[in-house]
C-alpha cells in the first residue's frame, strides 16, 4: 500500500509512545511512576457524570446540529464573555469533539500550500504537525528558558513575512507551564493587526493559573474579529475521554468551520454536550479543589527538582507541567528521559518532543499523587547519583 505523501508530514504525540513503552515495562513487573501523560488524575465530577448518564436515558443519542446545541453554545458564549471580558456571541461558538479539531479545522480553513504559521516552540507538538500536514510552513516562535519561557517580540517581528497568515499562541503553555506577559501579548496583538494575521489562541489551561489573572489576546482593541479562542472540558473538569471542546470563531469562519465539522465528524456527541452544560452551570468546587491540589504538587515538584544537582527548574505559572533544564546532568534530554525510565522507572518526556527549542529540557507532568511525585523525586536523585 502506498500512502499519500502528506502522511509523511503528520507527526504524533510522544507522550503516547512513552506511555506504551512504560506500560510494556510494567507488564514485565517493573514499578513505573507515570509523569508523561498530560491528563488530570481525577475522576470526572459526579454531577457531570450523572448528567451525561441521564442524557443517554433521556434519548440524547442522536445527531445534533454540526455547530452544537444552541443551549450549550449560549452558555459557552456567556462563559467566554465573563472569563475573557469580551462580547462573545452564541452564533460564533462551534462545539467540537475535543480541542484538537479546533486547531485542525482552523488551519485547514485558513492555510494553503506555502503559507507560513507562527507557533510556540517548545509547544504542543500537534501545532507543527497540523501546519505541515495541511501544506503550510511551520515557523517556530522560541520560548526562551532564560526568560521564564516567554517570547522575544523583536524576534517574532523579524519572522513575519509576506506569506505569514496565522499566529498560534498558548498561554498557559504546554509543556513549559509559562504564560505570555501582558506587554508581550499586547505587542503580539499589534503585530497581528499590522500584518493582517489571524490568531489561534489556545486557552485550554485558562483555569490552571496559579498566579495573576488570565489575559486573552482577544481583549485588545480590534482583536476579537481576528482571534479564534480554543477551550474545552478535558483539563478543567477531568473529561479527557468525553471528547468535547469548543472554539469562538470570527463571523467569516463560522460557516466554513461548521462545514468542516459536517464533512468530518458530523457533530459532537449529544449526551456529552448535556454533560458539558452541567459542567459549566453546576457546582465548581471539584474543579477548584483539583486546581488547588495541582498548585500544591507544583510547589513540591519544583522545590524537589531544584534540590537535585544538575537540574534547574523555573516555577510554572499555569497548566500542570514542570519543564526543568537537565543539561547540568551531562546527559542530553532524550538520554536522560530514556535512562530514567529504563533504570529507575520514572516516565518523563524529552524536551525535543515539543520542538527543537526544547533541547536540554524534560517535561514532567505533576498529574499524579503527592506520594508518587515524592517517590519520583527520590528516584531521580538516586538515578543521577548512581551515574555520577
Amino acid at each position: 500500500m502506498k500512502l499519500a505523501q502528506r502522511m509523511s508530514r503528520l507527526g504524533t504525540e510522544t507522550a503516547f509512545e512513552v506511555l506504551a513503552k512504560a506500560q510494556s515495562l510494567e507488564a514485565r513487573g517493573k514499578s513505573i511512576i507515570h509523569l508523561e501523560i498530560g491528563e488530570p488524575d481525577f475522576e470526572t465530577p459526579s454531577n457531570i457524570a450523572e448528567a451525561g448518564r441521564q442524557a443517554i436515558f433521556d434519548g440524547f443519542t442522536s445527531y445534533n446540529p454540526s455547530p452544537g446545541y444552541e443551549d450549550l453554545r449560549a452558555i459557552l458564549a456567556e462563559e467566554i464573555t465573563k472569563t475573557r471580558r469580551v462580547n462573545a456571541k452564541e452564533q460564533n461558538i462551534i462545539v467540537t469533539p475535543g480541542g484538537k479539531p479546533v486547531m485542525f479545522f482552523a488551519i485547514m480553513a485558513l492555510i494553503e500550500t506555502g503559507d507560513e504559521v507562527l507557533y510556540p516552540n517548545p509547544g504542543f507538538p500537534i501545532y507543527e504537525s497540523m501546519i505541515e500536514f495541511c501544506g503550510g510552513t511551520a515557523v517556530a516562535m522560541q520560548l526562551h528558558g532564560d526568560k521564564d519561557f516567554n517570547i522575544n517580540i523583536e524576534e517574532v517581528r523579524e519572522q513575519i513575512g509576506p506569506r505569514t497568515k496565522l499566529m498560534i499562541i498558548n498561554s498557559p503553555n504546554n509543556p513549559c507551564g509559562s504564560t505570555i506577559g501582558d506587554s508581550e501579548l499586547e505587542a503580539l496583538s499589534e503585530l497581528a493587526k499590522e500584518n493582517d494575521l489571524m490568531v489561534l489562541s489556545d486557552e485550554i489551561y485558562i483555569r490552571f493559573l496559579y498566579e495573576g489573572v488570565h489575559q486573552s489576546i482577544s481583549t485588545f482593541p480590534d482583536m476579537l474579529d481576528r482571534t479564534i479562542i480554543l477551550d474545552g472540558f478535558s483539563k478543567t473538569y477531568a473529561m479527557t475521554g468525553w471528547r468535547i471542546g469548543y472554539g469562538l470563531f470570527p463571523d467569516q469562519l463560522v460557516e466554513p468551520i461548521s462545514r468542516l465539522v459536517t464533512n468530518s465528524v458530523s457533530c459532537t456527541a449529544s449526551f456529552t454536550q448535556k454533560a458539558a452544560i452541567e459542567a459549566i452551570t453546576g457546582p465548581q468546587h471539584d474543579s477548584a479543589r483539583m486546581v488547588n491540589e495541582f498548585r500544591k504538587r507544583r510547589d513540591i515538584v519544583v522545590k524537589g527538582l531544584n534540590r537535585i544537582d544538575g537540574i534547574e527548574c523555573s516555577v510554572p505559572q499555569g497548566a500542570f507541567y514542570a519543564f526543568p533544564n537537565v543539561e547540568g546532568t551531562g546527559m542530553s534530554s532524550s538520554e536522560f528521559a530514556d535512562k530514567l525510565l529504563e533504570e529507575s522507572g520514572v516516565a518523563v518526556l524529552s524536551g525535543e518532543s515539543f520542538g527543537r527549542f526544547g533541547t536540554g529540557f524534560v517535561r514532567i507532568s505533576f498529574a499524579n499523587s503527592v506520594d508518587n511525585l515524592s517517590e519520583a523525586l527520590i528516584r531521580i536523585e538516586k538515578f543521577l547519583k548512581a551515574g555520577a
